[in-house]
């Protein structure tokens, strides 16, 4: 794994955190309990604040990144809530997903935007800067819009997909923890 100070900060990863060798973690980044970064993946904390819930998985060839301070802004942090799933090829640019989301395979979300709890985002589409995604629904599109409420089932399925990731990840753990003893 590449994990990189910027400036003298240096990423704070949880104990129980992974980052697969391919990925890259820079900076102001923060990764909570069992949270997970697949292959490629990119957060780059250079400007401002990432934040990575508990069991939390960004998949393969995802990117994180936020925007920075200055005299005509606050800049956009990039929080990520718990238990979310963040699909292959996602961006996230300085906006706020909350727990329980799952964000599709190439979906983009962008600055101060905010995805609620319990949200479904569909694959490819494009979360604009500033909005806001009610709880409970899939939006898709680009712009997205509300296309449905969501059922019982997918909502139990963000839990679902967060606690298989935290298996994956552990699986992949103990191959390296094997390989390195064996090698």
């Amino acid at each position: 794994m590449t994990i990189r100070s910027y400036k003298g900060i240096v990423p704070k990863i949880a104990d129980s955190a992974w980052v697969d060798v391919s990925a890259v973690v820079i900076g102001r980044c923060e990764l909570a309990q069992d949270a997970s970064i697949w292959p490629n993946a990119t957060l780059r904390g250079d400007v401002n604040d990432i934040v990575i819930g508990a069991r939390t998985n960004i998949q393969d060839g995802a990117v994180v990144h936020t925007t920075h301070e200055s005299a005509v802004s606050k800049g956009s942090k990039c929080i990520v809530g718990q238990d979310v799933t963040i699909g292959h090829n996602v961006v996230l640019h300085g906006c706020i997903i909350e727990d329980e989301c799952l964000i599709g395979m190439g979906a983009v979300v962008l600055d101060n935007a905010v995805v609620q709890t319990h949200v479904l985002v569909a694959a490819n589409s494009l979360v604009p800067a500033g909005k806001v995604l009610e709880s409970g629904y899939l939006y898709m599109g680009s712009p997205v819009k509300q296309a449905r409420l969501l059922t019982e089932q997918e909502i139990a399925f963000f839990k679902y997909s967060a606690a298989h990731y935290v298996r994956l990840k552990q699986d992949y753990e103990a191959e390296e923890l094997a390989n390195t003893n064996n090698g």
